[in-house]
């Protein structure tokens, strides 16, 4: 159903949670944790859309776990509040969907003027890309 890209976010947003002081992780079922970290990072990947592929209904990701979507849902959205994720937010991208993401390539320069980087000279994707400031450079795919 899910791709390992999945699981992996969730575990990342896992380890976020357990970061926090005190961490929410300490409350709650693993089940209900773990439905609802897929969820979130679903949620993110639009994989609630059934016009996106992986496409998967709230009821199928959560019935296996034995959590209802409505607790999956909230708990979701408090996860995203907590870690101040938004929809498209590139740090919880999978990253065979970066490229579609149009908030991974918006670059603000040091001017303030904000573009995207894949509209920019092959230079100034290399120095983002050394800077960490996107995953790859854009000329190098095409």
């Amino acid at each position: 159903m899910l791709t390992e890209e999945y699981a992996d976010l969730a575990r990342k947003m896992a380890a976020a949670l357990a970061r926090k002081r005190p961490s929410p992780l300490e409350k709650g079922t693993i089940a209900v944790w773990a439905c609802s970290l897929l969820s979130a990072v679903g949620r993110v990947n639009f994989l609630f859309d059934a016009d996106q592929s992986p496409h998967v209904t709230a009821e199928a990701l959560c019935a296996p776990f034995a959590v209802s979507p409505r607790t999956a849902a909230t708990k979701a959205k408090a996860i995203l509040d907590l870690l101040h994720i938004m929809p498209m937010d590139p740090m919880w991208t999978v990253p065979s969907r970066l490229g579609e993401n149009p908030m991974v390539w918006m670059v603000q320069l040091s001017n303030g003027l904000i573009i995207d980087i894949r509209q920019a000279p092959y230079d100034l994707q290399a120095e983002a890309f050394r800077l960490g400031v996107i995953p790859y450079i854009p000329a190098n795919r095409q």
